[in-house]
């Protein structure tokens, strides 16, 4: 089972390493960074680089393929070499996935067009307006279909495939391994949770 994960300038990286991090234990799986470009790709601070090892044409039918977001994703999203790649990649692949606003790369692709998807809260009307019906859940399974909510979703997401793919005991042996076990000091993950202060000033300034 081939696993890509997809790279391009300014991702976030906890979108893609999370995830890495957990499904890369998936017994078989091969796990490769592609981009347009082989090489560093930086992320969105530009702080850190992850390095593509293949290009998105050395990789045309990964099995599970995963698009992390990013605060560049309004303009990455207009890549048409990208998207290309996306559609032709979805259409042999097992799970089709993304973490945070990397489903609005699924959406543009046409790939979410009425399905049940999530992406970060900020970029909820972005993605209904590309075709799929937003939901606020963490973790959004339409079909082959799977997308994250913001971020640290995506840890849990990798969680879920790999109970979905692997079974219910190795997926929480990558937890218990992992020790994935979170106890935040603040309760304000969400903008349900979140001070309303602090909710209402980043609405203002966009994701």
């Amino acid at each position: 089972m081939q696993i890509a994960f997809v790279l391009y300038p300014g991702f976030t990286t906890l979108d893609a390493v999370g995830p890495f991090e957990l499904i890369s234990h998936l017994p078989g799986a091969e796990t490769v960074f592609v981009a347009k470009e082989t090489g560093p790709v930086r992320n969105d601070q530009g702080n850190l680089a992850l390095v593509a090892d293949r290009t998105l044409a050395e990789v045309p039918s990964p099995d599970i393929l995963l698009v992390p977001g990013g605060p560049e994703t309004r303009e990455a999203v207009k890549d048409q070499e990208l998207l290309e790649w996306l559609r032709a990649a979805d259409a042999t692949s097992t799970w089709t996935t993304s973490v945070c606003t990397g489903s609005l790369f699924l959406a543009a692709a046409g790939l979410l067009k009425g399905r049940r998807a999530t992406t970060h809260w900020l970029a909820m009307d972005e993605l209904r307006a590309l075709g799929a019906e937003p939901t606020d859940e963490r973790v959004v399974f339409d079909g082959k279909y799977v997308t994250a909510a913001g971020v640290s979703s995506g840890i849990d997401m990798a969680l879920h495939l790999l109970g979905r793919i692997a079974g219910d005991e190795v997926a929480q042996t990558v937890q218990l391994l992992t020790e994935y076990d979170p106890q935040p000091p603040y309760d304000a993950g969400s903008p349900a949770k979140a001070p309303a202060r602090i909710v209402a000033h980043w609405r203002g300034q966009g994701a």
